[in-house]
């Protein structure tokens, strides 16, 4: 019985270590398969990012107004007679407020960064819009594109601050005559400048980096004749609510912060300008506060209609109508309303062109 028992024993431990030996194999077997089945997810991963990166929009389509393409040539001459006049009306603003040390005071500072800013902002945009009335659809490549969106945004909201200190100013000139010396100097003009000029950096440039960070998979055709920030941010195959409620909330902040400003100023002035003594008076106060409005009205109402719009989806295709008062009106009336017409731009070129003769 006793051997029995002990081969019984020791086929039992060959049978046990064999099976044993087999489970070990098989697990070994799982554990290649596992790993060869992580590796050619690995390898789809790449291939996948590959494809996407190959995919990704590396420049853009500007469609431009292709309902109005058949009269490009006449919408060319129009636009660059309209851009050439704004360029030569604001330069020359910005040249006779340096020439004169009599216009270098406080307003003509402020209305000759004004007219600096208005001068870049329709360079960045007019250019391109031509030659798409010329040549058709315009391509631009992805950091030309940001570039563009980023330089628009900035001296754009550089030129709503801006305005809102030349309300401030002209409050000050009007209502506190004799408090405007001491409160408006030239150090405070440069600081208010330099304040508009490096808030509008710090709001774009934070917005900006934020729609860089989105992902462009197609389509790629902007319908706009520029980069306009809310195009691009509807193109992108990214999540964009959070890039939206930051653009809406920055463009907003820029629109009604210096709106409010310019309402509580220019409300004042219409008061005071009711108690002056003389009708004569009122009436030349009145008549320049009106274009001023008229131009403030055209500005705020075509960007309020643009961006601060909860579904901007509905309306891109008239956002490029409004868009255009901005870029080509406004501009072309600003020279006009805001020096041409004053007294003492016209001594100053009078000054300059006696000057110009009498070294000829």
């Amino acid at each position: 019985m006793t051997p029995i028992y002990v081969e019984s024993i020791g086929e039992r431990s060959w049978f046990v270590g064999r099976k044993k030996k087999h489970i070990i194999k098989e697990a070994i077997s799982c554990e290649l398969h596992l790993d060869q089945s992580k590796l050619l997810t690995d390898r789809e991963m790449d291939i996948m990012t590959k494809v996407r990166n190959e995919t990704t929009v590396q420049e853009f389509i500007l469609e431009g107004f292709p309902a109005v393409q058949h009269l490009g040539s006449v919408l060319f001459l129009v636009h660059l007679l309209a851009y050439l006049a704004s360029v030569m009306g604001n330069m020359l603003i910005i040249t006779i407020t340096w020439a004169d040390h009599r216009l270098q005071t406080p307003m003509y500072i402020l209305l000759s960064s004004f007219s600096f800013c208005e001068c870049g902002f329709i360079t960045i945009v007019i250019p391109k819009l031509l030659v798409i009335f010329l040549l058709g659809r315009q391509t631009i490549p992805f950091t030309d594109c940001l570039t563009q969106a980023f330089s628009f945004l900035f001296l754009g909201a550089t030129i709503f601050f801006l305005m809102a200190a030349m309300s401030l100013d002209r409050y000050l000139a009007i209502c506190k005559p004799l408090h405007y010396p001491s409160i408006m100097n030239l150090r405070i003009c440069f600081l208010l400048v330099v304040f508009c000029y490096a808030l509008s950096f710090i709001i774009i440039t934070g917005l900006v980096v934020k729609v860089s960070q989105l992902s462009f998979c197609g389509p790629s055709v902007i319908p706009h004749f520029f980069c306009d920030i809310g195009s691009l941010i509807h193109l992108s195959c990214s999540d964009t609510r959070s890039t939206e409620i930051l653009a809406f909330g920055l463009i907003s902040f820029i629109l009604f912060s210096s709106l409010v400003v310019t309402i509580i100023a220019y409300s004042n002035i219409v008061v005071t300008i009711m108690h002056l003594p003389s009708a004569k008076e009122r009436q030349k106060a009145f008549s320049t506060c009106s274009s001023h409005l008229i131009v403030l009205s055209l500005m705020y109402g075509s960007c309020v209609f643009i961006y601060v719009k909860p579904n901007q989806m509905d309306r891109l295709d008239s956002n490029k109508e409004a868009a255009l008062v901005n870029t080509v009106v406004t501009p072309l009336l600003n020279p006009v309303i805001y020096t041409l017409r004053n007294k003492q731009v016209h001594q100053a070129l009078r000054d300059a062109l006696f000057r110009v003769k009498l070294h000829k």
